[in-house]
């Protein structure tokens, strides 16, 4: 005799980026433990392919294409799966910026933290009169290896150049899949400075995972507002 099986409850969320609906359903224990095993390996690249994983496990919607969605969405996701798998809150421990020693727990409810968007961003950067250029968001594994504080220089061109869509001209387009990483990095070095400042503006205003709290300090009684940003901010 075979033995039940559990059903599930279905959810749905809109995908940040793109406003499209797609339907998911909790994480089962195989798919948590694949999880625990990531984070138990401290490495960076595991932990990013277990979320992935587990996101392509759970999404229910037919054409899901995880690798073509942008950081902020994923961790949106994954954000929006563990809520409805383990619970709604998550207990994580700040440092009071006022003394910048005092740590406080603090609960937060995971239906509270969304994706904060600058209005002042596009995805269409004006370099001049002649020449704008269509960007995409970069993926979790480049905004990981971004996210570095030493990120050298030649880096952080890299990450620029694979970033771009499209270059287009007064009278033609040029797509950025025609061209080599390197001759994409010699174009952006060819820009001007007040050029290459607005390609970085892209990243600056990028839509992000972000919650504000308010804290108060026990020793000092001073209110403290903490931003939190980006998916290890809430499971570190």
């Amino acid at each position: 005799m075979s033995l039940p099986k559990i059903a599930h409850v279905n959810h749905e969320l809109t995908v940040p980026s793109t406003g499209k609906k797609i339907k998911y359903r909790p994480f089962l224990v195989k798919e948590e433990k694949v999880l625990i095993l990531a984070q138990e390996s401290g490495s960076q690249v595991e932990m990013i392919n277990a979320i992935k994983d587990v996101i392509d496990a759970c999404v229910l919607t037919r054409g899901f294409k995880i690798e073509e969605l942008a950081t902020f969405d994923i961790e949106y996701i994954f954000l929006a799966i563990r809520g409805r798998s383990v619970g709604e809150d998550v207990e994580v421990v700040v440092t009071c910026p006022d003394d910048g020693v005092t740590t406080v727990p603090v609960t937060i409810y995971l239906s509270d933290i969304g994706v904060v968007i600058d209005e002042s961003h596009t995805k269409h950067v004006k370099l001049d009169d002649e020449y704008s250029v269509e960007m995409k968001y970069p993926t979790m594994e480049m905004a990981m290896g971004a996210d570095i504080e030493d990120i050298s220089v030649e880096q952080s061109f890299k990450l620029i150049a694979n970033c771009i869509g499209q270059i287009y001209s007064a009278e033609e387009s040029f797509a950025a899949s025609d061209s080599t990483e390197d001759e994409l990095v010699e174009w952006v070095e060819s820009l001007q400075p007040k050029q290459f400042q607005k390609l970085e503006e892209f990243f600056l205003t990028m839509p992000k995972l972000s919650h504000t709290l308010k804290v108060t300090n026990p020793k000092t009684k001073v209110e403290n507002e903490i931003v939190l940003e980006g998916l290890g901010s809430f499971f570190a």
